[in-house]
């Protein structure tokens, strides 16, 4: 096997490799970009006109999608897997990683569209690197441009496998998409309604990628991963990637959920409490009238949605973020 097809335990070492360039026995060209960056494209005349971009790493401990990347890499580096798409594998949060941490010092999926340039740290300068290599990435024209960022969640999940989809305005959720999303084992998505800040929300907005942040499972150590099951999203990965998928049916999305955003509960300083045990999993209902948080000058929110749930719940995120989102079922009849 190459040696660039170990990024992963390159990555771990903190180590440059001594050849940043190699070709495989198929003629797919691996070039390694700076710290837990690799770029592959296909042999000359093999190429399909998609650009795929693979994150994960984001949140250092968030194990289960990073060794997922490292299976893909490995096979594309002994020739077991011949890519007919371009791809660049991205670790985000090098540092992190070899910590086990899920950052060192601010999240770095919290710093994109413009946040890197309000705060300072390796993390700032890490998620400036990763937008400059996304920029650069996708910036041939007249591609078909496809980000998925990885993550596993900090806590349990009554829908264990789920996307967010970014959003943007004047450009409408592609029910194609959806439809990969749901053959690639996602039970639900949750389609935004306003910019955000994290990676996935940079490549859809300012790139044009069609992008999702992908929850796959809880979020454990190295090696200890038995329990998340990747297997339909490693099959859909693979297919994407040699150019092989099967044609998409109908279309219908029968048994994907769909939500929508309702609100974002954003604490707003030290008083702010978050009304639900510490264990409580995403997707967890909320029965109208509940008082789920409070913060200073008793400002309180108050469930008033039907058929509300929570996700992201995390009373300990910094004042001014995000510390959970209302969401309520929503249908496909807006997509395209």
């Amino acid at each position: 096997m190459l040696a660039l097809g170990k990024l992963l335990e390159l990555t771990l070492a903190g180590r440059e490799p001594a050849e940043k360039t190699q070709l495989t026995v198929d003629g797919v060209r691996m070039r390694w970009l700076s710290e837990g960056a690799l770029e592959v494209r296909p042999a000359q005349g093999q190429d399909s006109g998609t650009d795929l971009l693979l994150s994960a790493g984001i949140h250092g401990n968030e194990t289960a999608p990073i060794e997922l990347l490292d299976l893909l890499l490995r096979d594309i580096a002994r020739g077991d897997l011949v890519p007919r798409v371009r791809i660049l594998f991205l670790f985000g949060n090098p540092e992190a990683m070899r910590r086990g941490e899920r950052y060192v010092e601010q999240d770095v999926n919290r710093l994109f569209n413009g946040r890197h340039e309000q705060t300072s740290g390796f993390e700032a300068l890490r998620a400036c690197e990763l937008e400059r290599l996304a920029d650069s990435f996708f910036s041939l024209p007249d591609r078909y441009r496809v980000h998925y960022d990885l993550h596993t969640a900090i806590r349990g999940s009554k829908i264990e496998q789920f996307a967010l989809y970014p959003w943007k305005e004047g450009r409408q959720h592609s029910r194609r998409e959806l439809a990969r999303l749901q053959a690639a084992g996602m039970k639900a998505v949750l389609l935004q309604n306003k910019p955000s800040i994290v990676f996935s929300s940079y490549t859809y907005d300012k790139l044009g990628a069609e992008s999702f942040t992908l929850e796959l499972g809880k979020a454990r150590p190295f090696g200890q991963n038995q329990q998340v099951n990747l297997t339909m999203l490693e099959i859909c990965l693979t297919e994407l990637i040699e150019g092989s998928e099967p044609e998409i049916g109908n279309l219908s999305l029968e048994g994907l959920q769909l939500f929508s955003v309702a609100r974002e509960i954003i604490k707003h300083s030290d008083a702010f409490q978050l009304n639900l045990p510490d264990d409580v999993e995403n997707f967890s209902e909320l029965e109208q009238g509940f008082v789920l948080a409070n913060d200073l000058a008793d400002s309180r929110w108050v469930v008033e949605e039907q058929g509300a749930r929570i996700i992201f719940p995390n009373p300990n995120v910094k004042n001014g973020l995000r510390a959970g989102i209302l969401i309520v079922p929503t249908t496909a009849d807006q997509l395209v």
